[in-house]
């Protein structure tokens, strides 16, 4: 339901921490091997030469400037739109509203309109007091144009996920009662460090 891009993301921190890495390794040999300091400042050094040479030769018709300023003015604008347009992308597809329509049957003009946080206060406010949960999130998002629920719960160990997922089902029609429409759902169940080393108690 969750609109956030997780495989261009896992993607881009793959390639984040192996350039880290590469460059850590580098530095660790450039200070310990003496073969390795010394192919690096003949590296540079040519390549620095080289960088002058280029901005030298691409001078702007009597003035000092070069126009490869320019060029990576242009490139460092795109970069930071593409960041802008990748952070934009993050958690995209939360909703605001669970339900809005009008109710023909009603005798007053006008529209009904549910927030989402209506729906998440009642189910966080119910599943916080369980005993067999260490932990449980609600939140609204929208899917293919159409609102609805995620419910994460991390259940502790020794809890049946079948039950859980009956009574968290349970509780999701007693609130399509209340709001008046069926709403979709979907129930995501985590494990982990909580659920394994919190006191596991007895489900009732």
């Amino acid at each position: 339901m969750n609109g956030t891009p997780r495989a261009l993301n896992r993607i881009l921190l793959f390639i984040i921490g192996a350039k880290l890495l590469a460059i850590g390794l580098f530095l660790v040999l450039l200070a310990t091997v003496p073969a390795v300091a010394e192919w690096w400042h003949g590296w540079a050094g040519s390549v620095w030469a080289g960088t002058e040479d280029a901005f030298r030769r691409t001078r702007f018709p009597g003035r000092e400037e070069s126009w490869l300023w320019i060029v990576a003015g242009l490139v460092l604008v795109v970069v930071i739109v593409g960041m802008v347009a990748w952070l934009a992308q993050q958690g995209k597809g939360r909703a605001n509203l669970l339900v809005a329509g009008n109710d023909d049957d009603s005798q007053v003009a006008g529209e009904v309109r549910i927030g989402g946080g209506v729906a998440e206060q009642a189910l966080r406010a119910a599943l916080s007091d369980r005993p067999d949960l260490a932990g449980a999130s609600v939140a609204t998002y929208e899917y293919k144009g159409q609102p609805g629920l995620r419910i994460r719960v991390q259940p502790r160990q020794g809890v049946a996920p079948h039950l859980l997922a009956a009574e968290i089902s349970q509780m999701v029609e007693a609130l399509d009662l209340v709001i008046g429409k069926k709403t979709p759902v979907l129930v995501h169940m985590v494990s982990g460090a909580r659920a394994k080393f919190t006191k596991a108690e007895r489900v009732r």
